[in-house]
């Protein structure tokens, strides 16, 4: 007797597990194109991608801006090293530095991830002459061993350890703790203003105005990591804006190039800018014009659309749509704008996202209790209510009275 014959999907994932290191598990899908906010697997079936490759195709998929900038660089120059630059390297930096409000003296260092930018600021932060960093328990800010030592959770850094020393972590939003852990041997505080793969757990704006005043008496640096929500995800170019507070400097990486791989250290000021001098840092493909024409790519569309106002509007139906239905296992909606958790009120959140998955819709069982939705900003109405309609459905289950 033999059993059913292998799909294209299935066949697929065999290779990969074959192929590929094992550090991500067997992938629920194979994607092999989107539009939009879909998504396709080999099979065919379509999929609402409400997870946006976390948090970083923020136009979508196969968006004209992006495939056009794109297209158009790689057929002139695609990659010159850093012995040289290009107009598009120049060109982005200073629009990053016109959306942040950045002071004169401000500067930019590209990479290719939020993992690198954060070792840039870590870098950054040494030259300070002290080493001690405040981060934040709940933290995520990269895999490299010298993010790692930022990243809080115990089962991916204990495998790893001896990690950079003197990192101190502290409860998120305890103003009583940062207090007591700033001191004159501080390098630098780094903190997301939205913690993701915590849960999308945001932090009041207090306990960042504190954070800045703290580092500013202390001498030490605030380094924002607003790889998640940065590039409008939360209804502002950056989450700092919302809070009244501007860091040092803070790290970008995932929605500035709209799926085309790039990071950056962005520095406020002369002073902290001048803190990096030549030869002590670099990188090889950082900063690459094929890159930089993706970023600028997004960043004009998301001005020219208003997406930063849609982020806002999206972000408030979603959460009161998801809150409209009443769902028992609904306990709350956390986020602002396009970075947001349906909170529930059991661990269900693994079920629930495989029975989203094999609707159509693409979610992230981001804590047990916790689903992530970071779509693109690019969602419309209609998106979203499909969502909001499905959900009932998706929460009901066997698993789901556990």
């Amino acid at each position: 007797m033999t059993g059913p014959a292998p799909t294209a999907s299935s066949a697929l994932l065999e290779r990969y597990d074959r192929a590929l290191l094992g550090v991500f598990g067997t992938p629920r899908a194979v994607l092999t194109r989107g539009e939009g906010c879909y998504v396709w697997d080999a099979d065919g079936a379509r999929y609402l991608d409400l997870l946006a490759g976390i948090a970083v195709n923020v136009l979508g998929h196969a968006h004209p801006a992006v495939v056009a900038a794109v297209s158009a660089q790689a057929a002139r120059l695609v990659h010159v090293s850093n012995f040289f630059t290009t107009t598009a390297q120049v060109e982005l930096a200073e629009r990053l530095l016109e959306v942040a409000g950045a002071p004169s003296g401000s500067a930019v260092f590209f990479a290719n991830s939020g993992t690198e930018a954060v070792e840039a600021a870590v870098k950054l932060s040494r030259r300070t002459g002290r080493t001690r960093i405040v981060a934040a328990e709940g933290g995520f800010h990269g895999r490299t061993t010298g993010a790692l030592a930022l990243t809080h959770k115990p089962a991916y850094r204990e495998p790893f350890e001896p990690l950079l020393p003197d990192v101190t972590h502290v409860p998120y939003g305890d103003e009583a703790a940062l207090r007591a852990a700033v001191t004159g041997d501080v390098a630098a505080v780094v903190l997301e203003p939205i913690q993701g793969e915590a849960g999308v757990i945001e932090a009041d704006p207090a306990y960042l105005r504190l954070a800045r005043e703290l580092t500013t008496a202390h001498g030490a640096l605030l380094v924002l990591d607003e790889v998640q929500t940065g590039i409008g995800r939360t209804g502002s170019w950056f989450a700092f804006q919302q809070a009244g507070v501007v860091p040092d400097a803070m790290t970008l990486a995932k929605g500035l190039g709209g799926g085309v791989p790039i990071g950056a250290l962005v520095t406020f000021g002369p002073g902290v800018s001048g803190l990096l001098t030549a030869g002590q840092h670099g990188t090889t493909f950082g900063g690459n014009p094929l890159a930089c024409a993706a970023g600028l790519a997004v960043l004009d569309t998301v001005e020219k659309e208003g997406l930063l106002t849609r982020a806002t509007e999206l972000g408030e139906r979603l959460a009161g749509g998801v809150l409209a239905t009443g769902h028992p296992l609904v306990a709350g909606v956390r986020g602002r704008g396009l970075h947001r958790a349906i909170v529930l009120t059991a661990d269900v959140s693994a079920a629930v996202a495989d029975r989203a998955h094999r609707a159509g819709f693409i979610v992230n069982p981001v804590q047990p209790d916790a689903l992530r939705l970071t779509p693109p900003l690019v969602l419309t109405d209609a998106q979203v209510d499909d969502f909001v309609a499905a959900l009932p459905a998706l929460l009901d289950g066997p698993e789901a009275s556990a």
